[in-house]
């Protein structure tokens, strides 16, 4: 007897058919129908770490932006568990998101009220919670937010990557933009790896959203395409010195980061690498609304 529809399930039944989101999902049930994802194993060795360009609910209007995200999954062992490190949730101190399913957090405004009644309701997420304090270690209390459910830098593009929801997934608080802290909180969370967690840092590699002509969506501004090819050679040769001095070395920073949130989580990113200063794997390039999508993933 089929197991009854999930609440993510439900919720997506509803989405007009036509809508590319729907496409989207009929694409990664025929995929399915050839051959499930395969879920992670010990001989498979570490996850990697990836770092995405999340984008906000027009990715789910955007068919080839959700199969590169797709696709990349699809190419990785299936996550036993995933952690997320999110530009919209900063933080003095470290927290986690609710370890128990919750509601949603709706983080954006003015888009087509859609949006706002979809669902993500993964599994409970106690063990993670439990794993995460353990590699953090007494030396830093973890908070767990129970009222505190996912927001759109992990929930958007996890639910185009693994729709059905089935993956336990955390968020940890972004604490601080020092680079070196964050490349040592990566460091902290770098074993989870060894157990098939999968390390996220999502934020955008441009996101100078006040400096956008939104009247032409096409146009990639200078700024935004200056900033992307600086880090993408950077990111080539594993220069994490040169990332970390994005302040001073940056073109284009007041544009394509005016605050600097979507960035930074790139360094926990390489902060869990087995090797910060190894060239990244690119999956992800082009602009979005004059934004660069680029993302990436770590060994």
């Amino acid at each position: 007897m089929p197991a009854p529809p999930t609440s993510t399930a439900i919720a997506d039944a509803l989405i007009h058919p036509r809508h590319p989101f729907a496409r989207h999902l009929g694409y990664v049930a025929e995929r399915d129908d050839i051959a499930a994802l395969t879920p992670w194993t010990a001989a498979d060795g570490p996850m990697p770490a990836l770092y995405i360009s999340h984008g906000a609910p027009p990715t789910f209007e955007d068919i080839a932006w959700m199969r590169q995200l797709h696709d990349w999954a699809r190419a990785l062992p299936k996550p036993r568990a995933v952690l997320v490190v999110s530009a919209h949730w900063e933080s003095d101190s470290l927290g986690i998101s609710s370890s128990a399913p919750t509601e949603l957090v709706y983080d954006f405004g003015g888009f087509d009220p859609m949006y706002y009644r979809m669902r993500y309701d993964t599994p409970d997420a106690g063990l993670l919670a439990a794993r995460i304090r353990s590699v953090i270690g007494d030396a830093e209390h973890v908070h767990e937010h129970r009222g505190r459910g996912l927001d759109h830098g992990a929930w958007l593009p996890l639910k185009v990557m693994y729709p059905a929801a089935d993956i336990p997934v955390l968020q940890l608080s972004l604490p601080t933009h020092n680079t070196t802290k964050l490349l040592q909180l990566g460091r902290r969370l770098r074993s989870l790896r060894e157990e098939g967690v999968l390390v996220i840092g999502s934020g955008f590699m441009t996101h100078g959203l006040p400096y956008l002509d939104w009247s032409r969506p096409d146009q990639i501004p200078g700024w935004s395409s200056e900033f992307d090819l600086w880090a993408a050679d950077a990111l080539s040769r594993g220069d994490v010195e040169e990332l970390a001095s994005f302040r001073v070395r940056a073109p284009g920073l007041p544009y394509a980061h005016p605050t600097v949130e979507h960035f930074t989580p790139l360094f926990v990113t390489l902060g869990a690498a087995t090797d910060p200063t190894t060239p990244v794997t690119t999956a992800i390039e082009g602009f979005a609304m004059g934004l660069a999508k680029r993302s990436f993933q770590t060994s």
